[in-house]
């Protein structure tokens, strides 16, 4: 069956209320769904490690087994935009994978945090197949999820208008987890008490999960979708690898971010680690990460602001000056919540710009394909975000894992401590390592990519001109 997408309308931009309806349905919709990735990309670890009590042997199997299943589920995601790409329904490419795979993917999420009654291989093999299962029914969501956002408009304004309400519901979510993780299934936490230590989690995620699809349905009954490019023949498996190897600013971009993206899920990722074993207080990761849910919300809403005066290029550059500052104080830091509080604002304020920067990156992207190879490969190109942020959230889990081994976190809960070798380790690879890594992501940013405003501009015209926009 074919059909044009859902809630067609004759032109964009976008019209101000319809601009508004979508920017905010659309941006609700990230609020569940980043929680539950929350729980999964940064605290399944620590579920494993402190409330399963895995074996080294165990959680060494999980390192890999995550690092493979992510990888492999990077890949599906590009498959998955072709599938997409080529979906047609009386509701529109998107909308009818967003509704399965949300469903789907809350389900395995709590099977994850369920404690299943058994241990060695037999738990090894289980966790394989459900994590697995995991990752390809939250690809089904996530690649039509951020699909729809180039589909409802060309202007890059208004995307980073959408992308940026987008991006603060999003930061409410995770920096909730964040606050909440310690309060609720901490060694004292409210669940724990009142569920016990496993338990307490299965009952967290079974809620974000509840709160993950109330917010999808708003944004599958809010969201309508103007008609903005000429429909065109469909992409085979084939042709898929030549759409994004030809896209050279898509893969500059990517191999950008995937760089920024390692090093900022691995620093994250040892939160609970360094409060409880370097800090020597728990109970401050919530503050502290109350704080950091803050600043990067303040970011995400003095971005539109500051786009109003500067270039791109000139906030990318000064977002990593931020950046790379926040590592130095926050590796030269005394255990004192003052500089290390600074650290943190300085990071995620930086860090907020960079990943709404590379949201808009990558959406230009398309215009720049299409500009290019003459075809609008929406869901194929963005695919590469989701791709993205599952490579760095596998590389870096594999760094936390081995690290969580080699430091002796893993031991600490039977052991009672991390020796000063081990938090040396630890704070080598949370803050030198990442810092090493974004670093290069932002010089091959600044040597590759060149749709600045001027070219993206040139090129919406000339697609116009083309009659392949409306």
């Amino acid at each position: 069956m074919t059909s044009s997408p859902a809630g067609a309308g004759p032109s964009a931009p976008l019209s101000d209320p319809l601009e508004r309806r979508n920017k905010w349905t659309f941006g609700v919709g990230t609020l569940g769904r980043d929680m539950v990735y929350t729980l999964v990309s940064m605290y399944f670890l620590v579920f494993l490690t402190e409330a399963l009590d895995l074996t080294d042997w165990e959680l060494g199997w999980v390192s890999v087994l995550v690092l493979a299943a992510r990888l492999f589920d990077a890949v599906m995601d590009v498959v998955m935009g072709s599938i997409v790409d080529n979906t047609r329904t009386r509701w529109g490419h998107y909308k009818p994978w967003i509704a399965a795979g949300v469903v789907a993917s809350g389900l395995f999420t709590v099977v994850m945090f369920t404690d299943w009654g058994i241990r060695g291989a037999g738990w090894v093999l289980g966790f394989a197949v459900v994590y697995l299962l995991w990752g390809l029914s939250w690809t089904a969501n996530d690649i039509p999820y951020w699909s729809m956002l180039p589909a409802l408009t060309v202007d890059q304004k208004a995307r980073e208008r959408i992308g940026a309400v987008a991006k603060i519901f999003a930061t409410i979510g995770l920096f909730t987890v964040v606050v909440a993780i310690v309060p609720l299934v901490g060694s004292e936490g409210i669940l724990t008490q009142t569920f016990g230590r496993t338990q307490g989690w299965t009952v967290l995620a079974i809620a974000l999960v509840a709160i993950m699809l109330v917010g999808q349905v708003v944004t599958l009954i809010g969201v309508k979708e103007p008609r903005i490019a000429v429909e065109q023949e469909r992409t085979t498996l084939r042709e898929i690898a030549g759409v994004v190897v030809k896209n050279d600013q898509l893969l500059w971009t990517a191999i950008a971010m995937v760089l920024f993206m390692t090093g900022y899920i691995t620093t994250t990722s040892f939160g609970v680690y360094f409060f409880k074993y370097a800090y020597g207080d728990e109970g401050m990761y919530t503050i502290f990460g109350a704080v950091l849910g803050i600043a990067q919300i303040l970011g995400f809403l003095s971005f539109p602001l500051l786009r109003r005066r500067f270039r791109r290029s000139t906030l990318y550059t000064a977002a990593t000056a931020m950046i790379v500052a926040g590592y130095i104080v926050f590796f030269f830091s005394p255990m004192n919540m003052l500089p290390i509080g600074i650290a943190g604002l300085l990071l995620f304020v930086g860090q907020s710009y960079v990943v709404l920067l590379m949201l808009v990156f990558i959406t230009d992207t398309i215009d720049y394909g299409h500009w290019k190879l003459g075809r609008r490969n929406v869901a194929v190109t963005f695919a590469l975000q989701p791709f993205i942020n599952k490579v760095g959230a596998a590389l870096a889990a594999a760094i936390v894992g081995v690290t969580a081994i080699v430091s002796g976190i893993n031991d600490a809960e039977a052991y009672g401590d991390v020796d000063a070798g081990g938090l040396l380790v630890m704070k080598l690879v949370m803050l030198v390592l990442p810092l090493v890594l974004i670093v290069i992501g932002y010089l091959i940013y600044r040597a590759k990519y060149r749709i600045d405003e001027d070219f993206h501009a040139q090129l919406i015209a000339e697609l116009r001109a083309r009659g392949q926009l409306q």
